[in-house]
This record gives C-alpha cells, sequence and structure tokens, in this order.
C-alpha cells in the first residue's frame, strides 16, 4: 500500500513577503481580502520589514511612535505595497547607476619613462621585467616604467535591467540569527526553513520522537549555487579585485548547501539527505524525491525546500547577455514610451502577454511532508497532498536553452493521473493549471502550446491557467515552490491570482482550450480539486507536480482510516491548530525569531552504540537499523 505524501506544514520567504499561514500570497490578492486579513498581512509585512515592533500590545515605529494595529497598517500602507513584489532594484541590492565595469588598459610613456609613487604593500608580487624600482621614506616606492603598463581603470555603467523581484525592503535575514556571514541564500533558507517547520504546529523532537533517525529526509537546493560575495561569486571575482579569499566561500556556495544547513543547524537530521538540480525545475525535482521515499515507505517525514538569491549585477549581467532579461529600454518599447520616461517596473514580468524577457527573483521556499499513517497518528494539519511530480528530459536539442519536448510528456502524466485517481469531471471542471510563465516571448508560445494540446487531449474545454512570476519574478531553481505557495492559498481563499500584469493575450498565444484570466478568478475555497505546477527549465529540465486540495486529500484519507481513525485526527489537529496559530501571532508582530541551533549536541562515533544490527544515538529515542536485507536474493540460487 503506498503512503500519500500530505503537506503538515510550509513556510518561506519571497517578494511577497512571509509564505507561511498564506501571508505571501494573500499579498498577491490583497485588494480582495476582508479588512481582518489585509491588516494581518500588511502588519506582517510592516514587522518583516522592520517599519514596526510589537512590545506591550502596541507597534513602535523606528521614531519612537506608539501605534495601535489599525494605525500602523493604515499609515505604512503604501509603503510597504510600493517596496514589495516587483520593482526597481533597491540600493540595498546595489545601485543600478553604478554597476563596476572595469576598463583594460595600456599606458605607453611619451619621451620620458612613466614614474609614479606606489605603497609598497601594492607592489605586484611579480614584479614586471620594465619596472625599476626606487625605495622611498614612509614605505613608498618609487616606480619608472620603460615602455608600456598594463593597468585597469575603475569605471561603472548604468544597468540596462534595473527591475528585480526582490525581498520585502528592510528585511534582512541574516540579522535575526548568527549568520556569520553566510551567503544571502542560506540567510534565506534558515528563515524560510523555520518559518515551515514552525508553522507545523508540532515540536519537531516530538514527532522524531516516534520515527527512526533514518525515516526522516531532506532534499532541498537551488540551481545555481551561491554566488553573491559570501559563497561563489566572491571566491572567482576576489583575486581579481585585490581582496582576500576567505575560507567561507568555497564550501558554502555549493548548490546543495540549503539542504545540509537544515540538517546541521535546524533539525540534526542523520537520515536521507539529497540536492538534485534541474535549472528551473529544480524545486519539483527535489520534490519528486521526497515523494518517492514517502510514497514507498522508506520515509516518514521529509522537507523540501529550495532557496535562491540570484539579484547580483553579475547573474542578472549573464542572462541578459543570453538575450533572456526584459531590458528597460524594450519595457519603453512595449509601452511606447520615449527614453526619458520611467518603464512600469510592477508590470515588468507579463506571461502569456507582448512581453520581451523575464524579471530575475528571489525566493527561499519549504515544505514539510508527512506519510498519510503518521499524519493522522500525529493529529498534523493536512494543507493538501502531492500525487506525484514527473519528469521527463527533451532529448536531442539544438540550442541548450530552448525548449523541447519533454514537458509534452510531464504535464499529460500529470493531467492523467488527476483523471484517474478524481475522475474526468474534476479534471476538466475542477483543476488548474500554475504554469511555468516566465514572460518570454519563447516561453508563452512553447508553453501555451504544451498546455493548450494537453487540454484538447483531455477534453478540457477551458483549463484556467495562473502564473505567479507575474507578481514575484523568475527564482530561478525556487520557482516551483512559489508556484506550490499561490496555489495552497488558492484552497484557503478560492481566489486564483490572474496575469494582471498583462495588458492583453498575444496573438501567438495557443488559448483554445484555456482560460488566461487577466484579473483575479474569484470562487470558493476548496473549488478546485487540483492544481498541476509546471515547470520548464533551461538544458531540457521538464517536471510536472499535482497538487491535490485539503478536502481531497481527507476524503481520500476517509476511505483509508475509519471514521473513528478520522475523528481522533480531528480532535488532536484542534491543539496542533492552536500551537500553529500562535506562531503566526508572534512571526506576524515580529517576535519569533528563526531555529538555529549552532554547535548543538554534536555527536562523534564514540557516541554511538553500534552493534551488528542497530546503532543507538544518544538523544534519539530509537535506533538505526543497520540489517539491510539482500535485494539480489536470486542471485544466490
Amino acid at each position: 500500500m503506498s503512503q500519500l505524501p500530505v503537506i503538515v506544514g510550509f513556510g518561506g520567504i519571497s517578494p511577497a513577503g512571509r509564505s507561511s499561514f498564506h501571508h505571501g500570497y494573500r499579498r498577491l490578492i490583497l485588494d480582495h481580502l476582508d479588512s481582518t486579513q489585509r491588516t494581518e498581512t500588511l502588519t506582517s509585512l510592516a514587522t518583516l520589514m522592520q517599519r514596526a515592533s510589537y512590545s506591550e500590545g502596541a507597534f513602535i515605529t523606528p521614531e519612537g511612535q506608539r501605534l495601535t494595529q489599525q494605525d500602523l497598517t493604515q499609515s505604512l500602507e503604501a509603503e510597504l505595497l510600493s517596496n514589495t513584489l516587483i520593482r526597481r532594484i533597491h540600493p540595498d541590492w546595489f545601485d543600478v547607476n553604478a554597476i563596476m565595469l572595469n576598463k583594460a588598459a595600456t599606458l605607453r610613456a611619451g619621451d620620458t619613462p612613466l614614474t609614479f609613487r606606489v605603497r609598497n604593500r601594492h607592489l605586484p608580487q611579480t614584479l614586471p621585467s620594465n619596472w625599476k624600482i626606487r625605495a622611498l621614506p614612509g614605505g613608498e616606492s618609487e616606480v619608472e616604467v620603460s615602455g608600456g603598463c598594463d593597468v585597469i581603470f575603475p569605471d561603472y555603467r548604468q544597468a540596462a535591467v534595473q527591475s528585480a523581484g526582490m525581498l520585502p525592503t528592510g528585511f534582512d535575514p541574516g540579522s535575526l540569527y548568527q549568520s556569520r556571514n553566510h551567503p544571502r541564500g542560506l540567510q534565506m533558507s534558515v528563515y524560510a526553513a523555520s518559518d515551515a517547520i514552525m508553522s507545523v504546529g508540532i515540536d519537531f523532537l516530538e514527532i522524531a520522537a516516534k520515527l527512526s533517525p533514518d525515516q526522516i529526509a531532506v532534499f532541498a537546493s537551488n540551481s545555481i549555487g551561491q554566488l553573491d560575495d559570501s559563497g561563489f561569486g566572491g571566491l572567482t571575482k576576489f583575486p581579481a579585485l585585490g581582496k582576500r579569499t576567505t575560507s567561507k566561500q568555497m564550501p558554502l556556495g555549493y548548490a546543495q548547501m540549503p539542504a545540509d544547513f537544515i540538517n546541521a543547524y535546524l533539525l540534526g537530521n542523520v537520515g536521507l539527505t539529497g540536492g538534485a538540480l534541474g535549472a528551473c525545475a529544480t524545486f519539483l525535482y527535489n520534490l519528486r524525491s521526497g515523494v518517492e521515499e514517502i510514497r514507498s515507505g522508506r520515509r516518514k517525514l521529509v522537507m523540501v525546500g529550495g532557496s535562491d538569491a540570484p539579484v547580483t549585477p553579475e547573474i542578472i549581467e549573464g542572462f541578459r547577455a543570453m538575450g533572456a532579461l526584459a531590458e528597460d529600454k524594450y519595457l519603453q518599447a512595449l509601452d511606447n514610451l520615449s527614453e526619458s520616461q520611467a518603464p512600469d517596473y510592477r508590470r515588468a514580468c507579463r506571461p502569456f502577454g507582448n512581453n520581451c524577457g523575464f524579471t530575475i527573483g528571489e525566493s527561499s521556499q519549504y515544505l514539510v511532508l508527512m506519510s498519510d499513517d503518521l499524519a493522522i497518528e500525529s493529529g498534523a494539519q493536512i494543507f493538501g497532498a502531492v500525487g506525484d511530480v514527473f519528469v521527463h528530459a527533451d532529448g536531442h536539442k539544438k540550442s541548450i536553452s530552448a525548449p523541447g519536448i519533454g514537458n509534452y510528456m510531464t504535464l499529460g502524466k500529470a493531467a492523467s493521473l488527476v483523471r484517474n485517481l478524481l475522475g474526468e469531471t474534476s479534471l476538466r471542471q475542477r483543476s488548474y493549471v500554475q504554469a511555468h510563465g516566465t514572460s518570454t516571448p519563447q516561453n508563452r508560445v512553447t508553453e501555451s502550446h504544451v498546455i493548450n494540446e494537453t487540454a484538447k487531449a483531455f477534453g478540457i474545454e477551458s483549463w484556467t491557467v495562473s502564473a505567479v512570476k507575474a507578481y514575484i519574478g523568475h527564482s530561478q531553481g525556487c520557482a516551483g515552490g512559489d508556484q506550490i505557495m499561490a496555489s495552497l492559498g488558492v484552497w484557503q481563499h478560492g481566489i486564483i491570482p490572474g496575469l494582471t500584469t498583462t495588458p492583453e493575450i498575444a496573438g501567438d498565444v495557443y488559448q483554445s482550450n484555456l482560460n488566461l484570466p487577466l484579473s483575479h478568478q474569484a470562487g470558493e475555497p476548496g473549488q478546485m480539486d487540483s492544481a498541476l505546477i509546471n515547470a520548464k527549465g533551461f538544458g531540457g529540465n521538464n517536471a510536472s507536480a499535482v497538487l491535490l486540495s485539503p478536502q481531497i486529500t481527507e476524503s481520500l484519507l476517509s476511505k483509508r482510516y475509519s471514521s473513528e481513525q478520522m475523528q481522533r485526527w480531528r480532535i488532536r489537529r484542534e491543539k496542533v491548530e492552536e500551537t500553529a496559530r500562535a506562531y503566526d501571532l508572534s512571526a506576524t508582530r515580529g517576535i519569533s525569531r528563526p531555529l538555529y541551533l549552532y554547535d548543538n549536541q554534536v555527536l562523534t562515533g564514540e557516541d554511538l552504540s553500534i552493534s551488528d544490527t542497530e546503532i543507538h544515538l544518544p538523544g534519539y529515542p530509537n535506533p538505526v537499523s543497520i540489517n539491510v536485507e539482500n535485494p539480489y536474493k536470486d542471485f544466490n540460487k
């Protein structure tokens, strides 16, 4: 009997804010919220962005003013909204008017040799053969150069791309724990994974006490590693800039570090771990690993996630050079603006419309999955389930970055699973697609054809398509996590985010069997039975996941478990929900801090009790079995 991987917790941080309890999703549909929900989400943003702190029943502004929650959100609303989602790149990230672009040049002597003075510590270690050095007082030298001298002039230019999906301005994940110069992506990962763990409403140690340590797994990574100055970015450029390479840049740059950090500093996990990479499909690749482990029965608790922080001048320039990003001049051309008129940065990403490239974004998202039996036993909240994740490559390709045929197979299998699991009517009338939706001219054509042809094949007359990159940009390997978080919010509030940044659907988009709403599509919570999460990545990395609504998940579980078992689960769940709500309130007020257990209960081999069948670990109630069955018994015949 296959175990159903159910979602019992989720959290993260994106340009829309904190993901747990649907706050990030609510930012996308803010105008459709009631006053209470709107106030809660704006308050969450205010404390996240360090525009207020909570103390003794009031919110305190940085200027010392004490405000009620209502007064706080009313006074800050415009500022909070303008400093979230896609927007012009803020100086906290880098100055778009002064991107470093040093110029190499050769100085040549005139009638007399070149002469200059320099501090001794600035002299090159290997002196050029045409240099003559004369020592001067004060730790300086005079250099006489015959012939030419190669130099680099510091120079700056204006960025061609000035829009991005950035985390809310003012939010600094590294300030919330002892970050010790961690790369930004790992700081985000600590915050996001903590948010997901706390959203479960059950202490991790309580869950772990029910399990063997090797029944737990973590699958997380990013698509391009940590490429800011504290990671691989600094490792590769610091020597050329005359800066010292640090001891952390090499190890912390690896793309599997989002999993390693959770194992080492949050959970103390000694079970299975891994980090799959698949360009834009990376999150779904890791989700597939988690689903397979739970469905097989090998694992009972799995954490899946990712973290990408690519809003750096170097990464943006790399994608721009490929012709992949929405440059300012092209955005101006789309809206018939002159060079002196600023583009509408909020609408830089226009999925399935007339567009000119994707918008880079940053995000970190995590899911906590349980086997259905552990979820029922623990009284866990159930936010949905993952039916399966399908992955296919593109086959032979002309260009490694061009889309191919693999996505037809992944989405077709996902649609087939929904039909076979929930029925024809459910697929045709109560499912929708969270598209990859990058906002490139190529994607709007190729992905719309994939979705449209799949809809035709399965008799779907008007398949609704959403694309959250319109609001938060493309976070690379974490994009699938962004799409999943939005889908979980749809089941809570019933509103599918529309393509609101797209003025009109482009003429070359295939849409005979699609519904591409340009405004939010309102419905009842739970109206949709399933969401199909689609990803099309560079290199031919295609993945499609099937998410089942919490209502459908509970209905399926009621067929596996007796009414008495389901009732006991609901009773236990009440306390879990109460604990989870307390965390949400604490996080909304800005009081809670991320989990970060540095140098905590570190074990060595001498601490273990080892036999030929099991290993006991101090602090873990249950042992790890090392009594492995022979899977190749037929070879012994």
